[in-house]
């Protein structure tokens, strides 16, 4: 997978000025590619940089790793299980012309190792990490990019200090972009798409609730650092948009004879349940934190 996404990244329509791969704490890895380095240089002009994590932590130290070692405008990230197609860093620099534009965010698509289970509603996508029913569906504002797919400018991300979270770097990311710059852009561009690997283990039931309830439980501890930058508004409205809009496609599902419509439905209901009980729980966890402090 990791040979797919350094491939897709030479082959880009617009060439990248360099390609950075960090690897995160793993040195038999970090030696196998330091092995294979020469043979990936000669599949394109563009260098090609490998690093090792150099901070505590993973993906979001991973990311700051690989920031360090850029002097570009504009930085440009891809998941090592994802593929981009060749127009995707095209699409993802072009809003930049844009003064007021601090970030741009594409979109992974799910790329199945078997096939897609029937009963998986399309607004839980970000479960896989891909984009969901509800983004839009051409370039427009948003609140939230997907890790595996976006951008940001160079001179921003350096203005808010970086990345701060390992579990939720991309939202941490735009939420304080937001509180830093309010009123100006953080862009999604549906065109900018990635291919991103789905693996068996991650299409059955018991990964799905899983992440459900353990991404929205430590949600609630990132949103807490956050103080004001972390903000529920857009999450509350895409519950009630998605629920919504899965009725509706559940009962246009019965009337063509899909049954399985109303599974879907019913997996989008116990999944947002789910997150609900998750961020519950993390609010539990948050009070207790903070009580603890107090005490010590």
């Amino acid at each position: 997978m990791l040979e797919d996404a350094i491939r897709s990244a030479l082959q880009q329509h617009l060439q990248p000025e360099a390609i950075v791969i960090v690897i995160d704490h793993n040195p038999a890895l970090y030696a196998r590619c330091l092995g294979a380095l020469a043979d990936w240089s000669a599949q394109g002009v563009v260098p090609l940089v490998l690093l090792e994590n150099a901070f505590d932590g993973h993906l979001g130290s991973a990311r700051n790793t690989g920031v360090a070692a850029c002097s570009t405008d504009v930085v440009a990230f891809l998941d090592d299980d994802a593929a981009a197609d060749p127009e995707w860093l095209m699409h993802l620099i072009a809003p930049y012309e844009h003064v007021g534009v601090h970030a741009v965010g594409g979109a992974p698509l799910p790329n199945y190792a078997t096939s897609r289970p029937r009963w998986f509603p399309r607004q839980m996508d970000w479960v896989y990490g891909c984009a969901y029913d509800g983004l839009p569906s051409q370039l427009a504002p948003t609140t939230r990019l997907i890790g595996a797919s976006m951008s940001v400018r160079a001179s921003s991300l350096h203005h808010i200090g970086g990345f701060h979270s390992d579990d939720h770097d991309d939202m941490v990311m735009c939420h304080q972009l937001a509180m830093a710059f309010p009123g100006e852009s953080i862009l999604f561009e549906p065109r900018a798409i990635v291919r991103h690997n789905v693996v068996a283990q991650r299409v059955t039931w018991s990964y799905f609730w899983h992440r459900c309830f353990r991404v929205n439980r430590s949600k609630a501890m990132e949103l807490h650092r956050l103080g004001n930058a972390g903000d529920t508004t857009e999450d509350r409205a895409f519950v009630l948009r998605a629920i919504g809009r899965g009725a509706r496609n559940a009962l246009s599902d019965l009337r063509s004879g899909d049954l399985a419509g109303a599974a879907r439905f019913g997996a989008l209901i116990i999944g947002i349940g789910l997150a609900g009980f998750g961020f519950a729980v993390g609010q539990l966890d948050v009070r207790r934190a903070t009580s603890a402090q107090l005490v010590s």
